[in-house]
């Protein structure tokens, strides 16, 4: 949990004062001990300033795509609706020299909804056998049809098919 500064100036100024050991006044007030000797260690080499949230970087995600080249992909995206999510990032990679994944385009393409659904074609199992099933177990497969025994053998023995 994230405290203001205010709050951990408190906490630092509660342990100082208690008269109860460091780890209990920690367990009471649910600090845990890391936590409160890397503030303190703060507070004692810097003072109260050491103790403000300092989030680091610029808040942008290394990895997200520039909006430029969002626009550049969806353009080209729209202009050759044919090409799947990954003949479409090669092709934009090739011609702009600016890598883009399979995956971020497909994703881009799916929010801006220009992803169509694969054609379906629904059929039943049973459609496509000559001697309909009328109860269960009735139907069994397997993924061979014949086993011939090697010479030497005294037998076939096979475990786990039915």
């Amino acid at each position: 949990m994230r405290y203001p500064a205010s709050e951990k100036l408190e906490i630092i100024r509660l342990v100082e004062q208690s008269h109860q050991p460091v780890k209990r006044t920690l367990e009471q007030i649910g600090v845990s001990p890391p936590t409160f000797y890397r503030r303190y260690d703060l507070y004692r080499r810097f003072g109260e300033a050491a103790l403000e949230d300092r989030r680091g970087g610029s808040g942008r995600v290394w990895n997200r795509i520039p909006n430029s080249v969002r626009e550049q992909v969806l353009e080209m995206a729209l202009d050759e609706p044919e090409l799947s999510p990954r003949e479409l990032a090669i092709k934009f990679t090739d011609e702009r020299r600016y890598f883009v994944s399979e995956a971020s385009v497909y994703r881009l393409l799916r929010t801006c909804d220009l992803i169509t659904s694969p054609a379906f074609i629904v059929m039943k199992a049973a459609d496509e056998f000559r001697e309909k099933t009328t109860a269960p177990n009735q139907l069994w497969q397997t993924d061979f049809t014949y086993c011939a025994p090697r010479p030497g053998w005294t037998g076939v023995h096979m475990t786990g098919m039915y």
